[in-house]
């Protein structure tokens, strides 16, 4: 019996059957590509933006954006010790007292810019904001083993550097307004040097501003970029003495000529002034000062000093002749200069030397 006009044959059936899974089975294998290339994209998206140096440095610059010292301080290869330090030729003494969140200010945009890889050592190079500075960093980063099937990394040099910092004029400073002694940073403890310089470790990339406030001594804030790892910063910061601290000086040097005038002798124990006669006198002289000194004060050294101040004493004193007896009444002006050291005391409080001689 014959088949209906228009259906396929047996034949034409085996025929269509092998086309149509040959089709399938490509547009399976298209699909497959597709899936595996997506998840290629997917996993080379996720070691890029999780896994890779790059990601390493840049989760180290979101915690120090954060002001996160102590996560920051913990990230593999940032801590050193005073070896490193040493072959860095770095003072292996620096103190770490700056390592913490109130001595940070925050870093922002960061973005990276190059990453280039020689031997083992990846270098990654980022730009930032540091306050209203613009910064560019390159880190070294190595891999550091495997954490499953992905590679952990460290930083092949730390990102910390050293701000060797020398403060004349006070003991005592902020850094970021987190304040500090020398005393307390210094190796030297309660003995340092009030001249020496400091080195303090501090957070690389990091903006930190240098400032001295207190009742002797004052200077705006001085602001240094730390953008090289393992590197040295020297810092060198002058106070200059406060309104309030001139006028106590003002008031002591007076308070001490003063007390010079009251010495009824020609010739005032430990004082700039004085008066010679050739005949003897007839009572004891009198002194005032008609002219106070006009004082300042100017750094020196670890400490301050008096330039020389022009100032005018006057004497009354009756003088008898060693030739006829006659007695007169002599009054004169006695010109002289007051100048002195002015030494800060372990308490903060100041010693003040005066001296000065007659013009």
């Amino acid at each position: 019996m014959n088949s209906a006009a228009g259906a396929p044959t047996a034949s034409e059936d085996v025929v269509a059957r092998p086309r149509h899974l040959a089709r399938d089975l490509t547009i399976l294998g298209v699909v497959g590509v597709l899936l595996l290339a997506a998840l290629g994209a997917g996993a080379a998206a996720a070691y890029r933006e999780l896994y890779s140096p790059r990601a390493f440095v840049l989760h180290y610059l979101e915690l120090l954006q954060d002001r996160n010292a102590a996560e920051a301080l913990a990230v593999p290869g940032v801590a050193v010790d005073s070896t490193e330090l040493q072959n860095a030729g770095l003072p292996a003494t620096a103190s770490d007292a700056l390592l913490r969140t109130d001595a940070l200010q925050t870093i922002t945009t960061a973005h990276v810019t190059a990453e280039t890889v020689v031997d083992d050592v990846t270098r990654v190079t980022v730009e930032y904001r540091a306050g209203s500075y613009d910064g560019r960093t390159t880190f070294a980063v190595r891999q550091d083993g495997w954490m499953g099937v992905v590679p952990r990394w460290r930083f092949d040099v730390s990102p910390l550097a050293v701000v060797d910092l020398s403060v004349r004029g006070s003991m005592r400073f902020s850094v970021n307004g987190f304040d500090v002694d020398k005393r307390q940073v210094s190796v030297d403890g309660v003995d340092a040097d009030p001249s020496a310089a400091v080195p303090l470790l501090v957070f690389s990339p990091g903006l930190y501003s240098v400032a001295v406030d207190t009742p002797i001594s004052a200077t705006p804030g001085v602001a240094i970029l730390a953008d090289s790892p393992l590197t040295g910063v020297p810092v060198d910061v002058q106070a200059e003495p406060t309104e309030e601290f001139v006028s106590v000086v003002q008031q002591r040097v007076e308070d001490f000529l003063t007390g010079c005038a009251e010495q009824k002798v020609l010739q005032p124990t430990g004082c700039p002034f004085g008066f010679t006669v050739r005949n003897r006198i007839d009572g004891a002289p009198t002194w005032t000062i008609v002219e106070q000194p006009t004082v300042s004060v100017v750094p020196d050294g670890a400490g301050w000093r008096i330039p020389s101040a022009k100032a005018t004493a006057h004497i009354e004193v009756d003088i008898r002749s060693i030739f006829d007896g006659s007695v007169r009444t002599v009054e004169d002006d006695v010109p002289f200069t007051v100048d002195g050291q002015i030494s800060v005391q372990p308490d903060g409080s100041a010693s003040i030397s005066i001296g000065g001689s007659l013009d």
